[in-house]
């Protein structure tokens, strides 16, 4: 690609807690994806993209901007290949598209920006950040405040390990729009970083965060929003919804916890009652609440969370376990016997079962005797 690749000093010999943490935000970051309607056609090995014998794929033909159609042309196939992970391809088109718009003369901000800030998304996924640099210094020329750049900017920043600057463009993508939440983990990350790094004035060395221009922010949320933006949109206010929720039940189930220690088993059991209106779905809910239960003398209800707790995992010894001890409380000495013989089949080790179960064999045999029939 006549490019020259720059390696960062913590490239050699095996991937890095930064490597990880930087491909992590690149997946984060949708790349390349200034296309028209989808093809169908699969990019090959070569570079190119086949179309149905007889028919051009009309993602081909549809012109972006004020782009001419031979270019559109191009630049789509780069969008096409960059989607299917051919990158280096993908770069190949769109710098024929940008020495395209400079032999017509066509000087578009709009496109040219866009023709930049793709090619440095392959730069990026290629791990040549010192291009992707240069190309989305040129898109923010052509365009400041543009997002994409800007993301992939600060990307390619971080993976050299030039933290302020990808700060800076962290802040200044979150002054655009607040919801790029690689952008806001990026930010928290490299905070740390810097704080361990300069101490207390980490910020006084930090060079100056542009401000970002309320027109700006304002035409930024004005853009009609496309059906990819609306559900990775959908998806970041699930997966906030999910962290909430599991930040809860944690919170939730440390309380439980603390209070069956101290023996406070009924305000245990409504702390578990709580997680589990929240999250049904976690075994160890079940099986906590059954030792609340169990302590309460609840036995039929603590039988069934641990009946619950086995629907969602067969094999759980303490489900087993502690069924067996509802069991023996509901003075159903067989069925605690068997649930005790399971717990030693899964594990051999169990003390506590083996101990167990020689009280309820004792115990089955008493209720066998007194309710055998007396010989006449």
């Amino acid at each position: 690609m006549g490019n020259t690749q720059e390696k960062s000093p913590f490239s050699g010999g095996g991937e890095s807690r930064l490597d990880r943490t930087a491909a992590e935000n690149r997946s984060k970051c949708t790349e390349g994806k200034d296309q028209s309607a989808p093809g169908k056609a699969v990019a090959n090995g070569t570079g190119s993209i086949p179309a149905t014998v007889g028919e051009e794929p009309s993602y081909l033909d549809h012109p972006d901007g004020s782009l001419p159609p031979h270019l559109a042309r191009i630049k789509n196939e780069g969008n096409q290949l960059f989607k299917h992970g051919q990158f280096g391809d993908a770069l190949d088109k769109y710098s024929q598209a940008i020495e395209g718009c400079a032999e017509a003369g066509i000087s578009s901000p709009q496109d040219l920006c866009i023709l930049y800030s793709n090619r440095a998304a392959c730069y990026l996924k290629d791990g040549n950040s010192t291009d992707c640099i240069q190309d989305c210094t040129k898109a923010l020329d052509l365009q400041p405040y543009s997002l994409k750049p800007l993301l992939r900017r600060a990307m390619a920043y971080e993976s050299l390990e030039r933290y302020r600057n990808a700060y800076v463009d962290y802040k200044t993508v979150l002054q655009i729009d607040t919801g790029v939440q690689a952008a806001h983990d990026s930010v928290h990350r490299i905070t740390r970083m810097l704080i361990e790094q300069d101490g207390m004035v980490w910020r006084e060395k930090l060079p100056e965060i542009p401000v970002v221009p309320l027109s700006v922010q304002q035409e930024h949320w004005e853009k009609p929003v496309s059906m990819e933006q609306e559900r990775a949109r959908a998806a970041r206010v699930a997966q906030d919804e999910v962290r909430r929720k599991e930040a809860r039940v944690s919170l939730l189930k440390q309380e439980g916890n603390d209070l069956v220690k101290r023996g406070h088993f009924h305000d245990a059991m409504h702390k578990y009652t709580e997680c589990i209106a929240i999250k049904h779905d976690d075994c160890a809910l079940y099986t906590n609440r059954a030792i609340s239960l169990l302590k309460l003398s609840r036995f039929q209800e603590a039988k069934q969370d641990c009946n619950a707790a086995l629907l969602l995992e067969p094999t759980n010894k303490k489900a087993f376990y502690r069924r067996a001890l509802a069991h023996k409380g509901l003075q159903d000495y067989l069925s605690a016997s068997s649930d005790l013989q399971e717990v030693l089949e899964l594990d051999p080790n169990v003390r506590e079962a083996e101990a167990e179960l020689l009280v309820v064999t004792s115990l089955l045999r008493k209720s066998l005797m007194d309710d055998r029939p007396l010989q006449m």
